[in-house]
């Protein structure tokens, strides 16, 4: 009983270690500064360990073994080399979390294995603008707070090829409600999947520095990486 009680305890106990990465190797958004004080933040109010970095020599399999979670944080670029890519695919491969931001979808775009795994490959974006988000399941916790729609103002990235069809969308833009779409009446802007042993959370949505205040916005993220944490 004793034994069972101190598990008990130990587990309810464990922090969920987080690794929040912001390299960029091409545009970089100022928004990024706003994205680790959301963060810093959340790490205050859950039971997190974080670990901000922009060196991808941390990408490693010594080290990723000690983060349950990824978050790319608007990276852009080629930001790896070989021996930083077998790593990162290791870690997905051993069950790891990953929760990829805005431009996460803007780094490493020849990368193939990446883009199947963050699920799509930026292309372009019209001026920044309110929409029409349309939420399509919200039986999944990081959507649960959303109703049917939400107006949001962000900087609204179109692909280069339709998101992964093993992604679940959670949440598609409404093109008539903004001008400059072209990935048709289909046009999702947030999605998950389980990858290769691991489990992912992509969201296109994050440019501006005022979407790290957003209250829908942070719990959104916050509730992504408690699920990809989860073991």
């Amino acid at each position: 009983m004793i034994l069972a009680c101190c598990i008990s305890v130990s587990e309810t106990n464990a922090q969920t270690k987080v690794l929040v990465f912001s390299k960029t190797n091409g545009f970089r958004h100022a928004s990024i500064d706003d994205g680790k004080k959301m963060f810093e933040k959340l790490e205050k109010e859950n039971n997190w360990k974080l670990t901000f970095s922009e060196d991808s020599l941390l990408f490693n399999h010594k080290s990723l073994r000690n983060f349950d979670v990824l978050v790319f944080l608007s990276t852009t670029g080629n930001i790896f080399g070989e021996t930083q890519k077998k790593a990162l695919q290791k870690y997905i491969h051993k069950g790891g979390g990953f929760v990829g931001i805005h431009a996460a979808t803007d780094t490493e775009m020849e990368w193939q294995w990446y883009v199947d795994m963050v699920g799509a490959a930026f292309k372009s974006h019209p001026k920044q603008q309110t929409a029409t988000i349309n939420i399509l399941n919200r039986s999944f916790k990081p959507m649960q707070h959303f109703g049917a729609t939400w107006q949001h103002f962000d900087e609204w990235y179109n692909f280069r090829a339709p998101v992964n069809p093993n992604c679940i969308v959670l949440a598609t833009v409404d093109e008539s409600s903004y001008q400059g779409g072209t990935m048709g009446a289909h046009h999702p802007v947030t999605w998950y999947q389980h990858f290769e042993g691991g489990k992912i959370f992509t969201t296109a949505l994050g440019h501006t520095s005022a979407c790290y205040t957003d209250a829908d916005f942070v719990k959104m993220i916050k509730e992504a990486v408690v699920w990809a944490g989860g073991r």
